[in-house]
């Protein structure tokens, strides 16, 4: 009984860090989104920034994560969505020098990665958060997405940070549909501890 008091503890604490982390995952996406829409479009130099640190970004976010779980060293898919995006921002980085064409290809390699690495990531938290299924269907999502990307590179129409940006608009809307949902489902599941 008493481990069976402590999980039940323990898991809306894990879900109130994860709702938190969602929302603030979609709050930036969205932030950036905006500005890639918006002020970056016509800044060649402000994309050439967003455009890094947005995998900068996630390698921290992802740092962030792991580490209220045990670390990176414990949550593998996790580790190796960090090493992939601080790579890709390096990536990035040196492709700028090249032509956008190139940065979105590797864009593309990325999305198909981390998108793997976060769908893994989901199915292991279903077991102890639950409500996994947008961050799921945003994984397979961005491994779509990156092919996509790939394909758009090799082609011939000009290439921005506006071609980027509906990739981080869905992202921002799966973290924000997981952290509603999380919010749901422990609302829904208070009665039946009450109950117990």
């Amino acid at each position: 009984m008493p481990a069976q008091m402590n999980d039940q503890s323990r898991a809306p604490s894990s879900n109130a860090w994860l709702k938190s982390y969602y929302f603030l995952r979609f709050a930036v996406s969205a932030a950036w989104v905006a500005l890639a829409f918006t002020v970056a479009k016509n800044s060649p130099p402000l994309a050439a920034v967003m455009l890094v640190a947005y995998p900068v970004w996630d390698a921290l976010a992802n740092y962030i994560d792991a580490k209220r779980t045990g670390g990176l060293s414990r949550n593998k898919s996790q580790l190796l969505n960090f090493i992939v995006s601080i790579v890709t921002a390096i990536a990035v980085a040196i492709a700028l020098g090249r032509g956008m064409n190139t940065v979105l290809s590797v864009y593309g390699v990325w999305a198909v990665f981390s998108g793997a690495f976060q769908l893994l990531t989901a199915v292991r938290r279903w077991k102890t958060n639950g409500a996994q299924w947008a961050m799921i269907l945003s994984g397979a999502q961005s491994a779509l997405a990156g092919l996509f990307f790939v394909k758009m590179a090799g082609g011939t129409e000009a290439i921005g940070i506006a071609n980027v940006a509906p990739y981080a608009a869905f992202g921002a809307f799966y973290f924000l549909v997981s952290a509603v949902w999380l919010s749901v489902s422990d609302v829904l599941r208070k009665p039946r501890q009450v109950a117990r």
